[in-house]
């Protein structure tokens, strides 16, 4: 579905899905980034608002399965799907970012949706 929002809008919410990268840098970053933008302007552009929760539970889900990955280390499987969490994590965020900004809502696969 093609959003009908203003640049400013599909600016904003750009950078809540690209925010995601600072955790490369911050830990915990993939989830505060998009944390602070959403909650600073999800009341002025609804679009940022819909894909900062879309951002949030896609990042909040991919740090569960993390988790889940990290613990079958154990059993020999677990670094390498902590390998394709890390490539799936930074290639969906790309196509978020670059379809939000095209004006197309975006909805991440793989998503436990528990911010409503």
């Amino acid at each position: 579905m093609t959003s009908t929002a203003t640049p400013e809008a599909r600016m904003w919410a750009t950078v809540t899905h690209i925010s995601a990268l600072s955790g490369l840098i911050i830990p915990f970053g993939t989830i505060l980034g998009p944390l602070v933008i959403w909650l600073v302007k999800k009341e002025e552009f609804p679009l940022v608002n819909e894909q900062g929760k879309e951002a949030l539970n896609f990042q909040i889900s991919m740090a569960i399965y993390c988790l889940v990955a990290a613990v079958l280390i154990f059993v020999l499987v677990g670094i390498p799907l902590l390998i394709v969490l890390a490539v799936l994590d930074l290639v969906f965020t790309i196509i978020a970012a670059l379809k939000v900004n095209e004006g197309v809502d975006y909805r991440y696969p793989m998503t436990i949706r528990m911010i409503k």
